[in-house]
């Protein structure tokens, strides 16, 4: 082929090229923030078809939905210096789309990847919850953190904003915690089941503890109500009554034919 039959085919694909590049689409729930020659545009670009320079701008894509960060096999110790076997938790958190380009510039490498978008500050949760995960199980007994999932839950989430607000006002929020797996040592298990025995007869005691108290409030009960009944008894056995008695017997007695009776 002649180069003059050449050059009109190499000018319309370089046409289409710069066609191609010079648009793309953001999906529902991200947003793209652009960068030109070094220079990152602060204004967030929202779903859908967006138009960029081509060849000159690069679009990266975010995510704006809800974003997990699993932290495994973690091995913190608790307040009584005991350290846990296997502690799994994820953290749950989300960025307002409007601050995504400053957190871009802010923390340049801190974003992580998914199959379907970057996650801003990525990194910076991940480092600042590692933390406080650390501290919040410092807070409770080994033998107590099966029983206190929702206090280290909630103490992570609530301390966590807190950090998280302290760097950036209003640009995170730590939608919910979940504490996936909670292993003590073997023998800090079987301290515990030891200890729910414990509370266990204890808690059997002291019913019946409450069953014998009230068989002796019974007792009682049923000793006054004779006691009671005995002293009318006796109230009522005057000694007019009881010669009252004697001479009704007697009479009685005598009128039946040869009886003898002895009166002491």
């Amino acid at each position: 082929m002649r180069p003059s039959h050449l050059f009109p085919i190499v000018i319309l694909a370089l046409a289409v090229g710069l066609v191609a590049s010079s648009w793309y689409v953001v999906d529902t729930g991200h947003v793209a923030v652009e960068k030109t020659l070094g220079s990152v545009n602060l204004e967030e670009q929202p779903p859908g078809l967006n138009w960029k320079l081509p060849l000159l701008t690069q679009a990266y894509e975010f995510s704006a939905k809800e974003i997990v960060i699993d932290f495994n096999d973690l091995t913190p110790k608790a307040r009584d210096n005991l350290r846990l076997k296997d502690l799994d938790i994820s953290v749950y958190y989300r960025v307002e789309p409007a601050h995504v380009a400053e957190l871009m510039v802010k923390y340049a490498q801190a974003s992580g990847r998914s199959d379907e978008a970057l996650l801003p500050a990525f990194g910076v949760v991940f480092r600042e919850g590692r933390d406080v995960i650390y501290q919040e199980v410092t807070k409770i007994d080994s033998l107590e953190l099966h029983r206190n999932r929702d206090q280290l839950r909630n103490g992570i989430s609530d301390n966590l904003q807190i950090k998280l607000d302290a760097k950036d006002p209003g640009v995170f929020t730590i939608t919910r915690v979940a504490v996936r797996a909670l292993n003590t040592d073997p023998t800090i298990e079987a301290a515990i089941q030891r200890a729910v025995q414990a509370q266990k007869n204890l808690e059997a005691k002291k019913v019946e503890v409450e069953i014998a108290e009230k068989d002796a409030e019974i007792e009682i009960a049923r000793a006054r109500g004779i006691a009671e009944a005995n002293a009318i008894i006796n109230e009522s056995l005057t000694p007019h009554y009881l010669q009252h008695e004697l001479n009704e017997a007697l009479k009685k007695f005598a009128e039946n034919n040869g009886n003898v009776v002895v009166v002491p």
